[in-house]
């Protein structure tokens, strides 16, 4: 009988030890560390509108992120998490466990994206840009930007829109609706035209939507920073004497065709309010986004005496200036002649 007994006990004992030891497998094996990512990297993984819990789990596998895809799946299924996961941006980093990984994208604990624009000549461009880097469709946002009622609300027009952009980087969530994008959007604009900028507009004088326009000209003038605010003032000084920009890059954009390299009277006499050779004073609306460099060279725009330019004869993308007519010619002259020569050794 105490034989018997002691069996039993012994039996009893070794079950609990099967069931512990099967149950701490079990634990380990659902909730254990189960990411791992490159050199201990902090990963983002986007997860859209379409996708399966399945094909979810193939991209975790795929990049590596996975250390056992089976406790992967096994604690979505236990726990009923498979149609629960979120649209969003998610970051994965290496000691994570399926626990800290489901929280987070369950509870849709999105991790921002910087959003970057810039040198962007028309809307099609901007949609695309901004389409590739968060989650709106770019026909939507092409919509949106051509919508008459609803710029209005943020003092814009279709003709317009591209003023309000700042070019810059930002930090906003991947599944930013159109209407969120345009909010803070127009916040940044407001941020970007502080009291110091608007009052330096004001002294020109030019409104904020001319200081845009006349930096969108510069800005396709030239690359070269040093020489914007050298730019912006002769332009300055034109309008000021009442004389037409000419402006070569308005030309271009009346072409519909910025890859003009030489400007013709044939381009100079198109019909268009955005044409200075035609027309005088400012285009109606930016020929592109202005840089915030053009804009800047705007409010603080050299102050000089030159309404002529023309490419330096050296041919390094930098200009000539001359405040005279005579002084003008004598540059396009040696322009021409070194831009004759260097074509001449091409040939």
């Amino acid at each position: 009988m105490k034989n018997k007994k002691i069996f039993y006990i012994s039996l009893i004992i070794i079950v609990l030890m099967g069931v512990a030891t099967i149950g701490a497998v079990g634990y380990n094996f659902l909730f254990n560390v189960n990411f791992s990512t490159p050199n201990n990297e902090k990963c983002l993984i986007f997860i859209t509108e379409n996708t399966t819990f399945s094909a979810f789990a193939d991209t975790l596998s795929a990049k590596g992120y996975l250390k056992n895809r089976k406790s992967f799946e096994n604690y979505a299924k236990m726990r009923g998490l498979e149609n629960k996961i979120k649209v969003g941006c998610y970051t994965v980093k290496s000691g994570m466990t399926n626990r800290d990984f489901f929280n987070i994208v369950c509870n849709g604990w999105q991790t921002p994206v910087k959003l970057t624009f810039n040198n962007v000549r028309f809307k099609e461009n901007l949609c695309s840009k901004i389409s590739k880097q968060v989650n709106i469709d770019s026909a939507e946002l092409y919509n949106y930007l051509n919508d008459s009622v609803f710029l209005e609300q943020y003092g814009f027009t279709p003709q317009t829109v591209l003023a309000m952009f700042i070019p810059n980087t930002y930090e906003v969530y991947w599944t930013i609706s159109p209407y969120q994008f345009f909010e803070r959007i127009n916040k940044e604009y407001s941020k970007f035209w502080n009291e110091t900028r608007t009052e330096k507009a004001a002294e020109i004088p030019l409104s904020r939507l001319d200081v845009a326009v006349l930096a969108s000209i510069v800005d396709e003038e030239t690359n070269k920073k040093s020489e914007k605010p050298i730019i912006a003032g002769l332009y300055i000084n034109r309008l000021k004497k009442g004389m037409k920009l000419q402006a070569c890059p308005t030309a271009r954009y009346a072409a519909g065709d910025f890859t003009i390299t030489q400007v013709l009277d044939f381009h100079t006499n198109i019909d268009s309010p955005y044409n200075t050779y035609k027309y005088h004073g400012l285009p109606p609306a930016p020929i592109r986004m202005p840089s915030i460099e053009g804009i800047d060279a705007v409010l603080n725009y050299a102050h000089h005496n030159h309404i002529f330019m023309c490419a330096k004869p050296e041919l390094n993308g930098k200009h000539a200036f001359a405040a005279t007519l005579g002084e003008h010619e004598k540059n396009v002259k040696a322009y021409y002649r070194a831009y004759r020569e260097w074509k001449k050794n091409q040939d």
